[in-house]
This record gives C-alpha cells, structure tokens and sequence, in this order.
C-alpha cells in the first residue's frame, strides 16, 4: 500500500507563494517541534500561501516527517487551481463538497487515476466544505449566476 501525502502548492513556487514544506522547507523549530519548516537563509519562518486555510502553514507536523524520511510515505503538491478543479469535479459528480484540504488530495488522485486502471484508491475526505463556502464562491462566479 502505497502513501501520499499532498501539500499545498500555492499559486507558484517562490516564497510566500506555496506551503509546500517538503518542496522548499527545511529542518527547523516552530513553535515548540521540530520538522520541517518554510524559512528564509537566516531561519525566520517563511510567509505561505494556499486556498486552503488549514494547509496555510509553514511547517509539516512531525508525524508526517517521520514518515517521508522513513520513505514510507511519498509526499506531492496541489496548487490551488488544481485544488478547486477537484473540488468542483467532486461536487458535480458525486454531491461531495470537500473541505479544500481534501480538494488537494482528489486532485492528486485524479492525476494518478488515468494511469493506474484497475488499482483502487482511498482517498481521505475529512472535514466539511461549508466551512469553505466564501472561497467555493469567489473562485466559482457560476454559483451565484440565476
């Protein structure tokens, strides 16, 4: 069984664009654990970005480092495009509203998909879409169209 974890990818790749920490972080100290950390070369704690408030932060929790240099689990990045693409697609086809941390991982699934016919993939869709709301209607003008 095969684990993979997706970080926020942000609209880009520089500094304060993404909060992918295992694409541009580095070992460090926040707030009291040490893991993987977005910061600058004198070690202050990066700016970050992504739809997704609960992705939004500069450092990975421990369990998940633990877990990608143990190459137990591979870990990858969504941007938010691709992130609302998902949550929409989910939305349309199956009545699911994603909490857009999850979005991250339907769109990682839905890469994967086309070449792994016949594998089955369980995707963890924790959390409530409601609560993102706001976001799901200002990147989706459609929803307010009558």
């Amino acid at each position: 069984m095969e684990l993979i974890g997706v970080e926020a990818g942000g609209r880009g790749s520089g500094a304060g664009e993404h909060a992918a920490r295992f694409r541009g972080g580095a070992p460090g100290v926040l707030q009291g654990a040490y893991s993987y950390l977005l910061q600058d070369e004198n070690g202050q704690v990066s700016l970050t970005h992504s739809v997704s408030a609960g992705l939004d932060y500069a450092m990975i929790g421990p369990e998940h480092a633990w877990l990608h240099d143990l190459e137990r689990a591979e870990y990858v990045a969504a941007s938010d495009a691709e992130a609302l693409d998902a949550a929409r697609l989910l939305s349309r086809t199956e009545g699911i509203i994603p909490a857009l941390e999850s979005a991250h991982a339907v769109a990682e699934a839905l890469k994967r998909a086309p070449a792994a016919k016949g594998r089955i993939f369980v995707v963890n869709v924790s959390g409530r879409g409601d609560k993102d709301v706001d976001i799901y209607r200002e990147n989706f003008p459609e929803l307010d169209e009558r």
